[in-house]
């Protein structure tokens, strides 16, 4: 390890999503490594939560997106620096980046890291060229198109050659061990369609409204089953309604167990308008469910065309259904590409494999 420092993630979020997820299982790997870690939370977190019955040390503070001008916010975060004698800090949000990065400086920690874990154009702002000019030392980016979409406003935001790519980790023997009960009973010779996640625009559910009424024009017998809740979770269920779709979509709430819900589905619809690592994209290929995605952002670091499921073109509801009655009409496909789908994600993306790998990269 290098100078025997501390390793410190950094990420105050309140709930729990994709980056909380990577934070918590790279601390706690590293943590009973044997290795000296901290992370910098917020309090009585999600994250913090769970690390707690770990054991991992914590430090807690809350950030908004203008704690970075603040000097007693600063000093407190120096100090946690200096206290655990941090030689190196992983950075999450675009606030803890701008607070951790500034402090990172004033307490004169080596390497300030940005992980970027969404596949989303940087602003081209005075702001984030002082950052990614001046505070931060690298970015590690979660897919080939995150890391593309750092400099697409500005390309000389940030040196590309330090910008490293690792892509999420999936526990598949964790993800194996999980209870799975059926939440649905498949009604005669319906295709069951799911899609599982929070209801917000990213996820744009609602685009599953239209090919549900496509669906419909085609009389093909299904089921569209949604997991998860939202702010947008009444708009959702109005425009179910008002297109008379309630025998059609099937909203489920909130979704604890991923294993069950994609054991409870045919094939998995991933309507995102963007994605910095579709983990519901692998936990659908783990039960060997293929997936019908857009062709964008990372969508096809986990999607192969044709081979474990199919990407189309943004919001076109035609060939989003084409590719729907396709496993209609041919329900083998549906077993043969969820095979390939396991296979991909056994290969590519076990936890193992991927932990070394960002081990290697935080230890040099």
């Amino acid at each position: 390890m290098r100078n025997n420092k501390t390793i410190c993630f950094f990420n105050s979020t309140k709930t729990w999503g994709g980056g909380e997820k990577w934070h918590y299982e790279m601390a706690t790997y590293l943590h009973t490594q044997g290795f000296k870690v901290l992370v910098i939370v917020s309090p009585n977190s999600e994250l913090s939560q769970k690390l707690n019955k770990i054991g991992v040390p914590q430090e807690e503070i809350k950030v908004s997106n203008f704690s970075y001008l603040s000097s007693s916010k600063i000093k407190k975060v120096v100090n946690f620096y200096e206290k655990h004698n941090v030689g190196t800090v992983v950075m999450n949000s675009s606030e803890d980046m701008k607070l951790g990065g500034i402090s990172s400086k004033r307490a004169g920690v080596e390497r300030v890291i940005y992980r970027r874990g969404s596949a989303i154009p940087i602003k081209n702002s005075f702001i984030n060229r002082y950052f990614f000019k001046k505070v931060l030392n690298e970015v590690l980016a979660n897919s080939e198109a995150t890391k593309t979409t750092i400099n697409a406003k500005n390309p000389d935001l940030f040196p590309k050659d330090n910008i490293t790519v690792i892509p999420n980790a999936i526990d598949i023997n964790g993800f194996d061990a999980l209870d799975s009960k059926e939440l649905y009973q498949k009604e005669g010779n319906e295709i069951v369609l799911g899609n599982l996640g929070r209801m917000v625009f990213q996820k744009n559910q609602e685009f599953l409204i239209d090919v549900a009424l496509e669906l419909k024009k085609r009389n093909l017998e299904f089921k569209i089953l949604i997991g998860g809740d939202g702010k947008l979770e009444n708009t959702i269920k109005e425009k179910i309604q008002q297109n008379n779709l309630e025998e059609n979509i099937k909203l489920l709430g909130f979704i604890d167990n991923p294993k069950s819900f994609m054991n409870s589905i045919d094939v998995f619809l991933l309507p995102s308008r963007w994605e910095g690592f579709g983990y519901v994209l692998a936990e659908a290929m783990l039960c060997e469910k293929p997936c019908v995605a857009f062709e964008i952002s990372s969508n096809s670091q986990i999607v192969d065309d044709e081979k474990n499921g199919f990407l189309v073109p943004f919001e076109n509801v035609t060939t989003f259904c084409d590719k729907i009655q396709s496993f209609v009409e041919n329900k083998d496909l549906i077993k043969k590409m969820g095979l390939q789908g396991r296979m991909k994600i056994e290969n590519e993306f076990n936890s193992e494999l991927i932990h070394n790998k960002v081990k290697e990269y935080l230890l040099p």
